[in-house]
């Protein structure tokens, strides 16, 4: 167990309606920090995010090279509401911990269902021990979709692990019609399995086990 370096991108919304329009936007219920994914209207990801919520901002941490198509995504649908989206990407380096470390009072610390995410200015230094190998092993045990593997444009949050993301009761977003109606048939066409090595269609390679999506 140990920390890694995530490729990923800080967002930072300002202004009084920015968890409402997250909300509006996206598959879970944000009341607070928490995880949700926002989908296209065919119910696909664009990107699994981390809310933050701070006193006077909302960061959203997700994975980089999905970064221009969120941004995108939220920009042309901020309307008139009071928001504003600013970038700390380049200030901010992004860990995930296994376990909860000690850390100084200037780095964020969210506890996320795939561990600790650790927010942290470049001027602090945080010793990222766990490789990428080490990494998906971790993942691999405890079933954890990573974006790039797992959590791509080409699956629905359902097929990748992250239906505890999808919120069962909250109102429409975009994508939810066709998600609702997946859960409603029991229909949702793939899902994410762990299966002992060898396989052919793996997503993620640990040692004796691997995950792949695939038809239920």
């Amino acid at each position: 167990m140990g920390v890694v370096k995530l490729d990923a991108y800080v967002l930072i919304l300002r202004g009084k309606d920015s968890l409402s329009l997250i909300d509006g936007l996206s598959t879970n219920k944000i009341e607070g920090s928490c995880s949700t994914v926002f989908t296209t209207a065919i119910a696909k990801i664009i990107d699994m995010v981390d809310i933050i919520v701070k006193d006077d901002f909302v960061a959203m941490i997700g994975y980089n090279p999905y970064k221009q198509n969120i941004i995108q995504h939220i920009s042309q649908r901020i309307l008139n509401q009071d928001v504003s989206i600013g970038d700390a990407s380049s200030t901010n380096n992004v860990f995930l911990s296994t376990e909860k470390i000690d850390l100084p009072e200037s780095v964020t610390v969210s506890k996320t269902f795939r561990g600790w995410l650790i927010v942290a200015p470049n001027s602090i230094e945080i010793n990222a021990d766990m490789t990428e190998k080490e990494f998906d092993e971790y993942r691999v045990e405890n079933m954890i979709p990573m974006q790039g593997k797992e959590i791509t444009p080409d699956h629905h949050p359902l097929a990748c692990g992250l239906g505890h993301l999808v919120h069962d009761s909250k109102g429409c977003y975009i994508g939810q019609e066709i998600l609702a109606r997946m859960r409603s048939r029991n229909k949702q066409g793939k899902k994410l399995y762990r299966i002992p090595n060898p396989i052919d269609d793996a997503t993620t390679v640990g040692e004796s086990n691997s995950l792949t999506i695939r038809r239920v």
